[in-house]
């Protein structure tokens, strides 16, 4: 993908006009220098078509007052929001802060926890051992995990990535857990003696804890650790750079301040926690444009198989045939107007994120935000946008 429109956009007040608009000044050079070949080489050659992100100016201009209107309304610190149409990036801008204290602006290259679209990417990983004959997902976990205790009903990988494997999700206060877990099995121990909560197979049950244990079947596949994998079979791959695991102590540049809101709706900030418990299940912080390389990965079948997208966008069903709108690691849904969308969202402490493409046109949108619970509808008006927009240009 090509980047060719990334900006910031400051709600006021301002900190002070001079930061403005050197922030400005210094994002509008790549534009600039993007756009002006482009506009003079068309005195001999015009293309039948203009360039994709001056195609769809109406459409991010559009799109950028939604999102101004949105922040505005909603009051949340900050967000991030990237769009890419047939594998270009068209669209991607930072409104807000990523710290309120000192006032650091929002940028498309800070990190979020992305939550729950860490389940999709461990979907990735394990649809890569699956097309490699690594992995069975329709064999008993204990093959890949011999050391998870045999429930009263066999459970598959296949099962869990469609959150039919019967594995509770949180419960009481695990979402705030504040202490290290070294390794993969460690995080086990949170809920591997419980008993499941149905026959696998016979319900849906949304669950991160699920995905925990997929990540160690991927690791028991793989035969190494579950983050290296992520790096050498998903990150590196789609050069995802900015893609990490969110771990506590080390300095990591472009991370985000957290925020949650308190009990009178005050935007403050978010409490600690320890997210090594679940990497697969929420555990990994990310940029809209890493995500965007992530998604578009999935439109086509460079990256993975058309097997791999059979397992992963073929929406899974109980046993007694009823659909469960989710494949692996993704949700399915058709809308009234017919249109398939593939997408994931995520809550964290201090993130909100939502991941949505529309396969038959080919736009992705990936919006990010720094608040705990924060609406984030303004991510499928924006694919809407764009959407209409292609139909347009088409």
């Amino acid at each position: 993908m090509k980047d060719r429109a990334r900006r910031m956009t400051m709600p006021p007040p301002l900190p002070t006009a001079g930061l403005h608009l050197g922030v400005v000044l210094l994002l509008a050079l790549p534009l600039a220098s993007t756009v002006t070949p482009i506009a003079s080489a068309q005195s001999d050659s015009a293309p039948a078509t203009a360039p994709a992100p001056l195609r769809y100016a109406e459409a991010v201009e559009e799109a950028r007052t939604l999102v101004q209107a949105d922040i505005a309304k909603r009051d949340y610190p900050g967000i991030a929001i990237a769009v890419s149409v047939d594998g270009e990036t068209v669209w991607s801008e930072g409104f807000g802060y990523a710290n309120l204290e000192h006032r650091v602006p929002m940028l498309p290259s800070v990190k979020f926890r992305v939550g729950s679209i860490s389940k999709s990417m461990t979907a990735a990983a394990a649809a890569k051992l699956f097309e490699e004959g690594r992995l069975d997902v329709d064999a008993p976990i204990q093959r890949y995990v011999p050391s998870f205790p045999e429930k009263a009903h066999p459970i598959t990988t296949r099962q869990l990535g469609g959150h039919l494997g019967g594995i509770r999700h949180y419960e009481g206060d695990e979402n705030f857990i504040r202490d290290p877990y070294p390794t993969v099995l460690d995080g086990l121990a949170i809920f591997a003696d419980d008993p499941l909560l149905h026959e696998p197979g016979s319900k849906y049950t949304y669950t991160s804890h699920g995905f925990n244990l997929i990540s160690a079947v991927v690791e028991g596949a793989a035969e190494q650790p579950f983050l290296d994998t992520m790096r050498e079979s998903v990150f590196r791959p789609l050069g995802m750079r900015d893609t990490v695991a969110d771990f506590v102590t080390p300095i990591i540049p472009g991370r985000t301040s957290y925020y949650v809101r308190d009990a009178e709706g005050h935007v403050v900030n978010a409490p600690f926690v320890n997210n090594s418990y679940k990497w697969a299940g929420g555990g990994f912080l990310s940029t809209t444009e890493d995500v965007l390389r992530f998604a578009n990965a999935h439109l086509d079948d460079e990256f993975l198989s058309e097997a791999s997208h059979k397992l992963l966008f073929t929406e899974q069903r109980t046993r007694e045939g009823e659909g469960v709108g989710y494949g692996f690691g993704w949700f399915i849904r058709t809308r009234e107007d017919g249109r398939r969308l593939l997408s994931h969202s995520g809550g964290s402490v201090g993130g909100t994120s939502l991941m949505v493409m529309e396969p038959d046109a080919r736009v992705v949108v990936v919006g990010l935000i720094n608040l705990t619970r924060a609406d984030n509808g303004v991510v499928t008006e924006v694919l809407d946008l764009f959407i209409d927009a292609v139909a347009a240009a088409r």
